[in-house]
């Protein structure tokens, strides 16, 4: 009894701390700006170390720099932030329009425009889970900065030769010379806390890693300008525009994202056909309708799954491309978005796609059961998916007429934290909890086991939880949710925005049908309580590609059958 006590209470500090963060972050959105290391910046340092996410390991440790965590941030940051001083997050205020290049992170959606030497703006226009992300990111590399500066400077306040040498290594890269990487492996290793094997090899890992700069750049930046603001009071500062205090929250750019959605299945006469919406990637639906057709040649024909192994490596960009090609002349239809909110749309017409006997697709138009329409949005992000599928369910209206849409199914395919199981693992909700709420949403999900029972993956049921940001858990929250009655056997950000749109639509809005199906099936990209099996070990890669298309198969099954 003592220990499930203890343990309760434990992750009842850890969901205050969370509490406390976003407090915080809406306090701070409200007043427009602040800086890392004041009074505001330092509260919600505090509440992140309290928390101590399992993303951000060693965090909590005064001297030892968090590395995999840094790797993890810097690839969802622009590149070269840590060299900026001021930071600002702002709306879609025209920067597209300008001559400043746009740079999106590695493993992020968002514009990003470095504006000088000092400056980085970020756009925000995907709701408050983005900024909620972003924020507690940079939180956390200014926790990672400090880490450096109190390594860099000795108890006189003297610089320490370590750091000195990284100035001249540094001095040496800008200018893009050589120099001697494993005396610099010595140096950092010093800085960051870490042994000479550790920083050698993150520094390998740094420097394969796309739209990020080296390590040596990194812990540089970061430490010069944590000492800059501890020695001559340069304070770094992030601020929001007044626009986007203004928008946020509103919809503005979801409404415009559905009405485009919309205005192309009107335009193509797709409006009144039966209309199945799939939330997934923008590829797995793609290539099982078109890759076999497009890329079997010759008299070696290749399976699905070998083909989506092909086109999932980094050397299959060309293939990919081909795919695309394809698909966009045998059918498909290809919404670009120009909203801001970087989700892309596919529109697939049944009586324009492959037949299953495998022959090739042909433009002729053939007469199917139902005739469906499958429309594909790219993956939300947090609260987006509510925004986005509240208006994309609401009737498209013309000229003060409103035309409900025939919508038969949603599905929606996810990659999630597993509580048990391990990563590639399949998971199907029978319920979401809202963290931080009272929100509860049942569902009757219509996937269920025996769609993968002839797999070779684990599947479970259950309840899931919907996070307010997967950087944000740590074990006593998991444990607490996973061993409670709740049972839970997942995390994700997105599944109790969509149910609670969808709901609205149904049931109160009856803007779309009370019977429609709804499909929710998630593959486990980590699982958090299992140390180095978190997301900021790295991803699943070629792993994933087997529960990504059984899932988009059960789901296609399921539609062409209704």
């Amino acid at each position: 009894m003592h220990n499930i006590t203890s343990d309760l209470s434990r992750a009842q500090i850890s969901r205050a701390a969370i509490e406390r963060l976003y407090i915080a972050m809406r306090h701070l959105m409200i007043r427009g700006a602040y800086k890392p290391l004041g009074v505001s910046g330092e509260a919600m340092i505090k509440s992140l170390l309290d928390l101590s996410p399992e993303i951000y390991g060693s965090i909590y440790d005064d001297e030892k720099v968090e590395i995999s965590g840094l790797l993890y941030i810097f690839q969802r940051l622009p590149q070269g932030i840590e060299e900026c001083r001021y930071i600002k997050l702002i709306s879609r205020e025209g920067l597209e329009e300008t001559e400043y290049e746009s740079m999106v992170p590695a493993k992020r959606r968002r514009n990003c425009y470095r504006i000088d030497e000092e400056q980085m703006y970020i756009e925000m226009v995907r709701g408050k889970s983005d900024i909620y992300d972003i924020l507690t990111h940079l939180t956390f590399m200014y926790i990672e900065a400090e880490k450096i500066r109190n390594n860099a400077i000795d108890h006189k306040g003297r610089h320490r030769r370590e750091w000195v040498m990284l100035e001249k290594i540094n001095d040496r890269i800008k200018k893009n010379k050589n120099f001697n990487k494993e005396l610099g492996y010595s140096y950092l290793s010093y800085l960051l806390g870490r042994t000479y094997g550790e920083t050698a090899a993150a520094a390998k890992t740094f420097e394969n890693s796309k739209k990020v700069n080296s390590l040596f750049t990194i812990v540089y930046s970061l430490g010069r300008l944590s000492i800059e603001e501890h020695e001559n009071a340069s304070n770094r500062e992030i601020s929001f525009s007044s626009t986007l205090r203004q928008k946020i929250g509103h919809h503005i750019f979801g409404t415009h994202w559905a009405y485009h959605v919309k205005e192309a299945l009107e335009k193509n006469g797709l409006t009144n056909r039966p209309i199945h919406i799939v939330s997934s990637n923008l590829h797995s639906v793609m290539n099982s309708f078109y890759a076999e057709s497009a890329l079997n040649e010759g008299k070696k024909k290749r399976s699905l799954e070998e083909l989506a192994k092909l086109l999932s490596k980094d050397s299959g960009e060309e293939l990919r491309e081909k795919v695309r090609k394809y698909a966009v002349n045998n059918g498909m239809i290809e919404i670009e978005d120009t909203t801001g909110v970087n989700i892309g749309v596919q529109i697939f017409d049944s009586r324009y796609v492959p037949k299953q006997s495998k022959t090739s697709a042909s433009k002729k138009k053939t007469k199917t059961k139902n005739d469906y329409v499958i429309v594909v949005m790219d993956y939300a992000f947090g609260e987006q998916a509510y925004e986005l599928m509240d208006e994309l369910l609401k009737p498209y209206e013309v000229n003060g007429k409103k035309m409900p849409l025939n919508v038969k199914s949603i599905n929606v395919m996810g990659k999630a934290g597993i509580l048990e199981g391990k990563k590639g693992d399949i998971m199907l909700p029978t319920s979401f909890i809202f963290e931080g709420s009272a929100d509860n949403y049942p569902l009757d999900n219509a996937v269920n086991k025996d769609d993968f029972k002839n797999g070779d993956l684990d599947v479970y049921e259950g309840a899931m939880v919907t996070v307010l940001g997967t950087s944000l858990q740590n074990r006593d929250i998991l444990r607490y949710f996973h061993k409670s009655s709740w049972k839970a056997i997942g995390l994700e950000m997105e599944g109790a925005h969509y149910q609670k749109a969808i709901q609205a639509a149904s049931q109160i809005r009856n803007s779309v049908s009370n019977d429609i199906d709804i499909r929710y099936a998630y593959y486990a990209s980590d699982n958090p309580l299992h140390t180095g099996s978190t997301l900021a070990s790295g991803g699943l890669g070629i792993d994933g590609v087997l529960p990504t298309y059984k899932i988009t198969q059960s789901f296609l099954k399921s539609i062409i059958k209704s």
